[in-house]
């Protein structure tokens, strides 16, 4: 009772009436008195003040003390004293008897430490917290003092009080539990309940029923072994059993989590999941608890009405649950920007793909152009990233890895490039088939990556994807009747992998250069421009390469290619000649109506 923050001084003990008396008593063996019973009252072991509750019976005292002669002084002090957090009312201390688990019988506490070895916790963080508490873990107090609950079906010799447990008792509390609820115990005489001809120890042949409950922990730390095994008589070795994963809030370390391992590892010798998740609490935009009282709750039927349930699903997802979710109206209005940009790469795919039929018009895989494998290789990149993610449950950097693919990937890049191809060329042209080719491999990819999260989304635009096109053959009813899409090998292209590396950080620099070009007035739109590009031995060798495709890569109408120095050199000058009102791009070589070659030849066809 000393420390250095309170000093010492003299103190009363009572070791029927608080923790650290209670431990003191048992030291210097003293008598553990606590004559107070369930209602506050005191017992009869206190004959004057028995029936008074404890607080009234003050004043008693006090007057006691001064009859006879022992009180040498009364005043009041005001003082910090533990008070009910629900009725609020000061907390009586009692010691009294309890039913305990022992966490060090048959060695439970270090087989309680291994078991969780073979868990996995996400986040990885959880086996820490979890071993942490096992270690210091006191003994699990199963009874509570309540008018309600689960019985401990216990039986009390009426003349020893001796209490003890019977197999036949439990047996029979069980058999009638199953048609009459576990009121039986209350309803039913204990005569009910016992073995023919059962006597105590000492000879008693006259009962009666211990009122304590289990502590509601003791419940539902109990409840996977009636969820995954619906039969009553434990066994080692259950079909469902264990748990694939058990979900919940990081609190529950020290409760529902920990509280079902205890009993499972006594029964089984291993925990009842295989995985353990936990999450944050959801929190305002200052990271304060959600109340009422406070009017800081932001209800999820409000986000739906306002912003749709798919918005309130990638919020969700998005969200790093391994710490407390923030949310506030800002934070989902950012949100329905992203959500927007992936909805709308996905309408472009599919409009760019009505008049396309996977199975008259795709090309084969050797035939498609570079860019279009290239892109092929990114989604299977994509894929094994999504998937790896998903098996990690980090459901946000599966929506940061599929907005950036959108966004980077595909609306800045990919796509930009090929509006020229899909617009300007022959509808049957090659170019343009081995384009719908990947966008169609893209799609579907893209769709059912997203599914578990956008879902209305998915299904929306698979069903729009069957009927306006015939990509999807016609038992594919549902996108949810689809699986993940695994990795095809074929795809994965490492070897051009580089190479596109090089010619998107070129096209990286000349975006900057034609952006100045711009801002000057040298040009307009990027197809406005002329490029002359100055590089270094390796990355001009790369560069004549891809020449032909470079101005289309390049998003420009002209380009040249220099031997330079190190690195790269861009020059932005106004395209020659004129430019072609179908396609936009400039050119020397334009017939009587100022079309390009590339236009006239594409025209002439549909004459």
């Amino acid at each position: 009772f000393v420390s250095m923050e309170d000093g010492s001084g003299i103190v009363h003990n009572a070791p029927g009436h608080g923790q650290e008396d209670y431990v003191v008593g048992l030291k210097y063996n003293l008598p553990i008195l606590s004559p107070v019973d369930d209602r506050g009252m005191f017992t009869n072991e206190v004959p004057e003040f028995a029936g008074q509750r404890v607080f009234a019976a003050n004043p008693l005292i006090t007057k006691k003390l001064q009859e006879l002669g022992t009180l040498l002084n009364e005043t009041e002090i005001s003082h910090s004293y533990p008070h009910c957090w629900r009725c609020k009312h000061p907390v009586i201390f009692r010691a009294t008897y309890q039913w305990f688990m022992n966490v060090e019988h048959n060695d439970l506490r270090k087989n309680l430490l291994n078991s969780v070895k073979d868990v996995r916790w996400i986040p990885a963080y959880g086996i820490k917290r979890m071993t942490a508490m096992l270690e210091n873990r006191p003994d699990w107090c199963l009874s509570r003092q309540r008018c309600w609950g689960l019985p401990i079906p216990a039986i009390k010799c009426e003349k020893c009080e001796d209490v003890s447990l019977n197999s036949t008792v439990i047996d029979k509390f069980e058999e009638y539990t199953k048609t009459e609820s576990s009121d039986c115990w209350f309803s039913r005489p204990v005569e009910d309940f016992l073995p023919a001809g059962h006597k105590c120890k000492c000879g008693h042949d006259k009962f009666k029923k211990e009122f304590d409950i289990f502590d509601v922990w003791f419940e539902s730390g109990g409840s996977h072994e009636v969820v995954l095994n619906q039969i009553s008589n434990f066994k080692s070795e259950i079909p469902n059993w264990p748990a694939d994963m058990y979900l919940e809030g990081s609190d529950q370390h020290r409760g529902w989590f920990q509280l079902s391992l205890i009993p499972s590892v006594a029964l089984h010798g291993r925990a009842p999941f295989k995985e353990v998740l936990t999450h944050g609490f959801v929190v305002d935009a200052e990271g304060k608890k959600m109340s009422k009282s406070q009017g800081n709750v932001v209800a999820p039927q409000e986000i739906m009405k306002s912003f749709g349930a798919e918005i309130l699903r990638l919020w969700v997802s998005s969200s790093d649950y391994s710490e407390d979710i923030r949310i506030s109206k800002e934070i989902i209005e950012r949100l329905v920007e992203t959500y927007r940009k992936i909805r709308n790469t996905i309408r472009f795919i599919i409009g760019n793909l009505c008049d396309y039929d996977a199975k008259v018009n795709s090309i084969k895989y050797q035939d498609l152009l570079e860019l279009d494998k290239y892109m092929l290789l990114r989604i299977q990149q994509l894929n094994r990233d999504v998937i790896k993610a998903y098996d990690a449950y980090e459901f946000h950097s599966v929506v940061s890895l599929i907005n950036n693919f959108c966004v980077l990937d595909l609306s800045g890049f990919y796509l930009d490039i090929l509006k020229d191809r899909l617009y300007t060329y022959p509808a049957d042209s090659k170019e343009r088939r081995s384009a719908q080719t990947v966008l169609q491999e893209i799609l579907t990819t893209l769709l059912k990556l997203i599914s578990p999260i956008l879902t209305f989304t998915a299904e929306e635009a698979w069903q729009t994807l069957r009927q306006e096109s015939k990509n999807i053959s016609e038992t594919s009813t549902s996108i949810y009747v689809e699986t993940i899409p695994e990795l095809n090998t074929e795809f994965l292209n490492e070897s051009i992998a580089d190479n596109w590396k090089k010619i998107m950080e070129v096209r990286d620099k000349t975006n900057m250069e034609l952006e100045s070009a711009r801002k000057s007035t040298v040009i307009g739109g990027s197809l406005d421009a002329k490029l002359v590009l100055e590089a270094d031995k390796e990355l001009l060798e790369l560069l004549k390469k891809y020449q032909k495709d470079l101005p289309a890569i390049l998003i420009v109408s002209q380009l040249e290619l220099k031997p330079g120095g190190e690195g790269l050199k861009v020059t932005v000058a106004h395209a020659d000649g004129k430019k072609c009102p179908r396609c936009w791009n400039w050119s020397t070589e334009t017939d009587t109506e100022d079309l390009c070659p590339r236009c006239k030849d594409t025209i002439a066809k549909l004459i």
